[in-house]
């Protein structure tokens, strides 16, 4: 079933008004015709099974049939990505949304190689965001997570400081306790924290710093894994961790 998103001021009782791009996706792309389901959601807290009733130029409006069930994982878990090169970011990304992310945000290193300007880093964080929803509406999100413009590591630091948990992956591994032990304290309703380095990991300052702002250095294994893996890693962890707990819940 395709998924699409619209605002809140888009939604009028029980009728939908798609307008914009979707709306020749739909219709040119799609060829979808009046009668045909869909999921509509508000990108923030609902998702709605939906028929098609009236498709033109420029608008498709939809019935709301029913609400859907709430995908969303039970913590909100932030990603801290630290800036790798060439398009990894982008499969950072896709995947990072697809496992739960509630929020990503770009960080600045001293090891970071790339460097953008802010003509550049506007078009980029545009392209970011664009690819954050199109991974929300193929994964069934209820939520399209927000990439953040790039932080430098203490405004990320200091973004971070209300967490109730706050974790950075480490390369140094050794006397650290792993992801997997630190996660399990972790509960619905949790704010948690994740810090990735980029190409060449952390400086020691930066450990240090972040320590200091309450973040626990962990582990992955006795391997070291690219940028671009480290964050996906964790975010399964966690994803597996939240999930295990609704279920049982549910029991």
């Amino acid at each position: 079933m395709y998924h699409f998103f619209v605002k809140d001021s888009q939604i009028a009782g029980s009728q939908v008004t798609i307008a914009g791009s979707d709306v020749n996706h739909i219709r040119n792309v799609l060829r979808m015709r009046p009668g045909e389901q869909v999921l509509i959601g508000n990108g923030v807290d609902r998702d709605y099974f939906c028929v098609l009733e009236e498709i033109t130029a420029g608008t498709v409006t939809a019935r709301i049939l029913s609400e859907a069930e709430n995908t969303e994982l039970s913590a909100r878990i932030y990603l801290f990505q630290g800036l790798p090169k060439s398009d990894k970011m982008e499969l950072i990304i896709q995947k990072a949304v697809e496992l739960g992310v509630y929020q990503i945000i770009p960080v600045a290193t001293h090891r970071t190689v790339v460097k953008l300007d802010s003509k550049k880093e506007e078009s980029r964080l545009h392209r970011w965001n664009a690819i954050a929803e199109s991974a929300a509406k193929q994964s069934k999100r209820v939520l399209i997570p927000e990439v953040s413009p790039v932080m430098r590591v203490r405004e990320a630091l200091d973004f971070a400081e209300p967490f109730e948990v706050k974790l950075f992956l480490y390369e140094n591994t050794r006397g650290m306790r792993s992801l997997a032990e630190s996660v399990r304290g972790i509960r619905p309703g949790m704010s948690v924290g994740i810090f990735i380095g980029p190409e060449g990991g952390f400086e020691e300052t930066e450990v240090r710093e972040a320590e200091a702002g309450g973040f626990v250095p962990v582990s992955l294994g006795r391997r070291i894994l690219r940028t671009e893996t480290a964050g996906l890693a964790a975010l399964s962890i966690l994803m597996y961790h939240l999930e295990t707990l609704g279920a049982l819940e549910a029991l």
